[in-house]
C-alpha cells in the first residue's frame, strides 16, 4: 500500500495555514487590577455583530443543540435573542466587562468546550495567573489538595510555598469547594471534567476564554512542610502573548479542548520542565516514554501529551507530520516490553483528530472503524457542503433532510477507514489506557475507541472523561469557506474576537454503535484514585494499579520475517498461525510457544495468529 497517497488522500481540500511557533508567553509587569483598568473598547455596533453571528453557529451550526437543551435544560438561542433585543434598544454600551460575562455566560451554558466565545483584543493575548499549581490526591478517601508547581521567582519575598505542603482553604473558603463553585462557571460537561477545571483555573485562567477572576488578590491557607498552617496573601499575574494565537481550524479535521491547549501552554512557560521531559522519561515529540518496574512485572508506559502535530503551510508538509507520528508511534512501542504497555493520555486536550485514531491500529487485530460524525440539518450547513470539498459528504442527507425531517445527516468518518488501517497491529502484548476528566475531544474519540475495539482496559483516575465528542471549527473558517459565495451570512468579527463551534458530532462504533460521545465520554473500567506519591513521586501507585490489571490479561507474540524463501516466526499465546502472502493464502501452521519456520517466497507476508478458532493476533512483513 501506498501510504504516503493514502495520507494525501485524507487531508484533500486542505485549508492554508500559516506556520507558527509554539505559544510563548511574558510576564506583564503589574496586576491584573491595572490590566484590566484599561481593558475594554468594543463599541455597541461591535457588541451587536458579535451576538448576531453567534446566534447564526447556535442556530445553523452547533451539531449539539438538541442534545444540550435536553441534557441542560438550557435555551442559549432564546438568550442570545434576547441579549441582541437588549443590545439593539440601547444606545449607552455600558461596562464592557458586563458584556463579556452574560456573553459567556450564554456559551458556558451549553457545557461544551468545543462551543465558545473567546474574547476580543486585549484579553485574548493575555492570562491571568497565580505562581503555581495545586492538584488533587485522595488519602483513606479524602481528598487533598497539594501543590505540585511552585515558579518561586514570581512568589512575594520571604514566602515559604513550596511543593509538596497541603492547601486548606482559599479565601476563606475549603479548597475543594471553591474549586466546584469556580468549575461552575465554565463548561464542563459533566460533574468530573467541572471540578477538575474548576481546580485548574483557580490558579491559572487564559483572559480570551474566562473571565478574570472576581478578587484582586487570594488569601492562601496551607499547611507547610513541617506541618504548621500558614497564610500567604498575593495579587494576580498577567501573562502576555508575544506570537499571535493560532487557529482553531486547520488542515485537517480538529477535535481539541482549546481552552486545554492554552493552558499546558502557559504551564509550560511558568513550570519548564528540566532536560528533555520529565525525570524518568524520554520525550519524542508529543509522546513521553520509559519502562516502570512494578510489583506485576516490567512494563512500557507511554504518556501521550496532545494530538496537535503542528501548524502546516502545504499539504505535503501535513503528510510528513502524520508520517513521522505512526512511524514515532510504532518505534517506541515496539522497542518497549512485550510484557505489558501502559497508555496514559490524562491531560491531553485533544487535536487532530486522525492523530488519535491512526494510533489503535498498533494495539489490535481488529480492523479499526473510525468514529463517524454527523451534521445537524440546516439551510447554512447544506451551503457549507455544497460549497466545501470538506464536507461535500454531508451534502447528499443534508438536502434530503429537507423532505424527511431529520434532525441530523447521515454519519461519514472524518479519518480515512484506509488510513486507521494502513500499518497493522504491531505490539501484541496486553495494553491498559489511563484517562482523567480532562481528557477531551480527540483524547474523547481515542479512549472511545480503544474502548469499542476491545484493545484492553481502562484506568481512570477520574469518573469519566472530559466528554467531547465533536469536529471544532472556527467562525473565520466558516467565514473563509464561504468567502466566494453571494449573500454568505457570516462576517469578520472585530478586534481578535472569536468564536467557535463544535459542527460535526460523533459517535461511538462496536457495541456502542450510534451513542453519541458528547457529554456522555468514556467511563473506565477501573478507578485509581491519585495519591500524594503519584502526584510528587512520578505515579508510582497508579503504575502498581496498571501493573496488576495488565498481568490479568493474555500475553501474546507474533513476529515474523522473511528470508531467503523462508520464514522465521516467534510466537506466545497462539495455537495456529496462518499465512498469506501478497494477498493470497500460502500456508497454516500449529505452533506453540517459541520460535519456528516455514518456507515461503514472496513481497510481503501477513500472518494472523489464532487461539481456539478465535482471531488474536496480526503480523506483516
Amino acid at each position: 500500500m501506498d501510504v504516503t497517497a493514502v495520507l494525501a488522500a485524507a487531508a484533500a481540500d486542505p485549508r492554508p495555514e500559516a506556520a507558527a511557533p509554539q505559544p510563548v508567553w511574558t510576564v506583564v509587569p503589574g496586576t491584573l487590577a491595572g490590566f484590566l483598568a484599561t481593558a475594554g473598547t468594543l463599541t455597541l455596533d461591535q457588541r451587536r455583530l458579535i451576538v448576531r453571528q453567534a446566534l447564526l453557529v447556535f442556530e445553523q451550526n452547533f451539531a449539539h443543540l438538541p442534545l444540550k437543551v435536553a441534557m441542560h435544560g438550557v435555551n442559549p438561542v432564546q438568550r442570545l435573542r434576547l441579549l441582541d433585543a437588549r443590545l439593539s434598544g440601547e444606545e449607552d454600551p455600558g461596562p464592557e466587562w458586563a458584556f463579556h460575562f452574560e456573553l459567556q455566560s450564554i456559551f458556558h451554558s451549553v457545557r461544551d468546550l468545543h462551543t465558545g466565545y473567546r474574547l476580543p483584543a486585549p484579553f485574548a493575548d493575555h492570562a491571568a495567573f497565580l505562581p503555581f499549581r495545586i492538584e488533587e490526591a485522595f488519602e483513606d478517601g479524602a481528598p487533598r489538595y497539594v501543590v505540585t508547581q511552585v515558579n518561586a521567582a514570581l512568589l512575594p519575598v520571604g514566602s515559604d510555598l513550596a511543593v509538596g505542603v497541603t492547601v486548606t482553604h482559599w479565601n476563606g473558603v475549603p479548597v475543594g469547594r471553591a474549586a466546584d463553585v469556580n468549575g461552575e462557571r465554565y463548561a464542563g460537561s459533566n460533574l468530573a471534567a467541572r471540578h477538575a477545571r474548576g481546580l485548574d483555573s483557580l490558579t491559572q485562567r487564559a483572559l480570551a476564554g474566562h473571565l478574570p477572576p472576581d478578587e484582586e488578590w487570594v488569601t492562601l491557607s496551607y499547611v507547610d512542610l513541617d506541618g504548621k498552617p500558614r497564610e500567604l496573601t498575593l495579587p494576580w499575574l498577567v501573562l502576555r502573548r508575544t506570537v499571535p494565537a493560532p487557529p482553531v481550524g486547520g488542515v485537517a479535521p480538529r477535535g481539541v479542548d482549546i481552552e486545554g491547549e492554552e493552558l499546558a501552554s502557559i504551564r509550560g512557560f511558568l513550570f519548564p520542565p528540566g532536560g528533555a521531559g520529565p525525570s524518568g522519561y524520554t520525550a519524542t515529540g508529543i509522546f513521553l516514554w520509559r519502562e516502570v518496574e512494578t510489583a506485576s512485572g516490567t512494563f512500557g508506559h507511554v504518556r501521550i501529551t496532545g494530538f496537535s502535530l503542528g501548524r502546516f503551510t502545504s499539504q505535503a508538509a501535513w503528510v510528513a507530520a502524520v508520517q513521522a507520528h505512526v512511524e514515532a508511534f510504532a518505534s517506541i512501542v515496539t522497542s518497549l516490553p512485550g510484557e505489558g504497555l501502559i497508555i496514559d493520555i490524562r491531560g491531553n486536550p485533544g487535536g487532530h483528530i486522525v492523530a488519535g485514531e491512526i494510533l489503535l491500529q498498533f494495539l489490535t487485530h481488529r480492523r479499526v472503524q473510525p468514529e463517524p460524525a454527523q451534521m445537524i440539518s440546516s439551510p447554512l450547513n447544506l451551503l457549507l457542503a455544497r460549497t466545501t470539498g470538506d464536507y461535500a459528504p454531508w451534502e447528499r442527507s443534508l438536502a434530503l433532510a429537507v423532505r424527511t425531517g431529520a434532525v441530523y445527516s447521515d454519519a461519514f468518518p472524518l479519518s480515512s477507514e484506509e488510513l486507521v488501517n494502513a500499518f497493522g497491529q504491531f505490539y501484541h502484548g496486553p495494553v491498559v489506557l489511563i484517562t482523567d476528566a480532562r481528557c477531551y475531544s480527540t483524547s474523547d474519540i481515542f479512549a472511545a475507541g480503544f474502548a469499542d475495539h476491545g484493545i484492553g482496559t481502562i484506568i481512570g483516575t477520574d469518573g469519566n472523561t472530559g466528554a467531547g465528542g465533536a469536529n471544532v471549527v472556527g467562525q473565520a473558517d466558516l467565514l473563509d469557506d464561504l468567502k466566494d459565495v453571494p449573500g454568505s451570512p457570516y462576517r469578520k468579527l472585530p478586534a481578535g474576537a472569536e468564536i467557535s463551534v463544535a459542527i460535526r458530532r460523533t459517535l461511538r462504533v462496536g457495541e456502542s454503535a450510534g451513542t453519541p460521545l458528547e457529554d456522555l465520554g468514556v467511563v473506565p473500567q477501573v478507578r485509581h484514585r491519585l495519591t500524594v506519591a503519584d502526584l510528587l513521586g512520578g505515579n508510582p501507585d497508579l503504575m502498581e494499579t496498571a501493573g496488576r490489571e495488565l498481568a490479568k490479561l493474555p500475553r501474546r507474540r507474533l513476529r515474523i520475517s522473511l528470508a531467503g524463501g523462508t520464514l522465521h516466526y516467534d510466537t506466545l499465546g497462539l495455537d495456529r498461525v496462518d499465512f498469506y502472502v501478497d494477498g493470497r493464502p500460502r500456508g497454516s501452521a500449529d505452533v506453540t510457544d517459541g520460535p519456528g519456520d516455514l518456507p515461503l517466497e514472496g513481497e510481503r507476508v501477513r500472518a494472523e495468529g489464532f487461539l481456539r478458532g478465535d482471531l488474536v493476533a496480526v503480523a506483516t512483513a
